[in-house]
């Protein structure tokens, strides 16, 4: 099958309706993270302070998906939702480190699946451990290259199988609320109601900020799929119906699980923590049948992110902010090298995670950090239209109001995940955007450009002062994996 730079045409481009959007946005969103939730929570705070987390980050996030919907509606001749957003808005350069970020975390992301299943599988395979040791990686390796080959052979296939995928791994996670509900324990519950171990309900409601991120990633991925979208409405559709749909079901998963078993205990159970959970609640028979919902649930969302992250590639590069080797694509349009490059870079953090202390949640936290900033400047972009008028003329004045209140909160809301964050995981992430420049110089120059105008520069100088502190501090530890 020959491979072709820029082959294929919008018109030649398989076209999916707003169910199979939708289905790309539950799949993207109820991956590994779900999975985990319970020992997250209880490691940070108790029930009332997960209310109040789930409202904030649910409210924000909702800001930030419908955020989406306007701007798939506003700006329709925009690919790749978060990269084309930010470049629209700030410049080139700002452009591509939405796009490196953006497919980064989505890189990164794809690690915590592979390290969730062998970590499931080590209950009965010691070997594996939580998924952590070089048995582990080997195996998850082995995963990644498989996917890989899938994936090259089809787009078309592989979003088909991702829409049976997501309606059969909802199965389990809905019947462990449901079994959960069943057997909560009021007194049980009320134990866990307060947090004051904890700290104060700020400091709480921050710390369980990143693993919020973390599940709801995936809200914009149909604004990243739109190319293949029959028609650009059903992208607004799809993020809203998939984003409300997961809220529920995250929320539910958390709150119950506090019913079941005490919160000290709760905070040390292994991953995938809701398996130990309905253990704890119906017997052994309930940790077996939630991993392999797991499984079943973690191998479609990769399929999802996989997805996701070589469209970014790929549609960058068509538009010629990526190196144009990135642009290739073959007869049934699969973005082969920007599939390949995806695969390498989520195959290097595999090797990363033996290094680290916990290896799922330096994975899970990473992934979170790294996409805020996408997060942000496209929030930030549909706050610039709204200021600026742009796309607004002759609008109502409720939907003027409207749009402001959304755009507003949405990006107050990523600004706080920024702050959520911390230096720590901003200084790892510079460590990567700092070389990642070199595929921005590689573009320049394919097209007799300077790499850096004044501005450009400026902040690339800020970008590697920051890298730089990065590195000092994982050598001194200061910084810790």
């Amino acid at each position: 099958m020959a491979d072709q730079v820029g082959s294929t045409s919008p018109s030649r481009a398989p076209k999916v309706n707003v169910l199979t959007l939708t289905a790309m946005v539950v799949g993207s969103m109820v991956g590994a993270g779900v999975f985990s939730l319970p020992r997250r929570f209880a490691q940070e705070t108790g029930v009332a302070g997960a209310l109040v987390a789930w409202l904030i980050a649910g409210s924000g996030m909702l800001m930030l998906a419908l955020v989406f919907q306007r701007l798939a509606v506003r700006k329709p001749e925009l690919d790749a939702g978060v990269y084309a957003y930010a470049k629209a808005g700030f410049g080139e350069y700002t452009g591509f480190f939405s796009a490196a970020g953006y497919w980064a975390s989505a890189c990164v992301g794809n690690v915590t699946y592979w390290v969730l299943i062998t970590s499931t599988l080590g209950a009965w395979v010691p070997a594996l451990g939580e998924g952590d040791t070089l048995v582990a990686v080997v195996v998850s390796s082995v995963g990644l290259w498989l996917f890989f080959l899938l994936v090259r052979r089809g787009i078309k296939e592989a979003t088909a199988i991702n829409r049976v995928v997501t309606i059969a791994k909802l199965i389990p996670i809905i019947v462990f609320v449901l079994l959960a509900l069943f057997a909560l324990d009021p007194e049980v519950f009320a134990a866990n109601w307060g947090g004051e171990s904890y700290g104060s309900l700020f400091d709480q409601v921050r710390a369980t900020m990143l693993i919020t991120v973390f599940v709801f990633l995936g809200v914009e991925g149909a604004s990243v799929y739109s190319r293949h979208a029959r028609r650009r409405e059903d992208v607004g559709r799809a993020t809203v119906l998939g984003f409300l749909s997961v809220l529920a079901v995250f929320a539910s998963v958390t709150i119950v699980s506090y019913g079941i078993v005490p919160a000290e205990d709760l905070a040390d159970l292994r991953q995938p923590s809701m398996a130990g959970v309905l253990e704890a609640a119906v017997g052994t028979w309930g940790s077996a049948f939630v991993s392999l919902g797991l499984i079943v649930s973690v191998l479609g969302a990769y399929l999802a992110w996989t997805l996701m992250a070589a469209e970014v590639l790929f549609v960058a590069a068509k538009d010629r902010d990526l190196p144009r080797f990135l642009a290739r694509s073959t007869s049934d349009d699969v973005p082969v090298n920007a599939l390949l490059l995806t695969t390498m870079l989520s195959q290097v953090v595999l090797v990363v995670t033996l290094f680290s202390a916990d290896a799922f949640d330096f994975a899970l936290d990473l992934t979170a950090a790294m996409s805020v900033i996408p997060f942000l400047l496209a929030a930030a972009y549909a706050l610039k239209l709204r200021a600026t008028g742009e796309t607004y003329a002759g609008a109502r004045a409720a939907t003027l109001r409207g749009d402001l209140a959304i755009t507003v909160l949405a990006t107050i809301y990523t600004l706080f995940l920024v702050f959520a964050a911390g230096l720590e995981f901003l200084l790892v992430s510079l460590i990567f955007y700092a070389p990642a420049t070199i595929l921005f110089a590689m573009t320049r120059r394919e097209q007799g450009r300077r790499v850096f105008d004044p501005g450009e520069l400026v902040l690339f100088a800020a970008v590697a002062a920051g890298a730089v502190v990065g590195v000092v501090g994982l050598a001194t530890g200061w910084i810790t994996l």
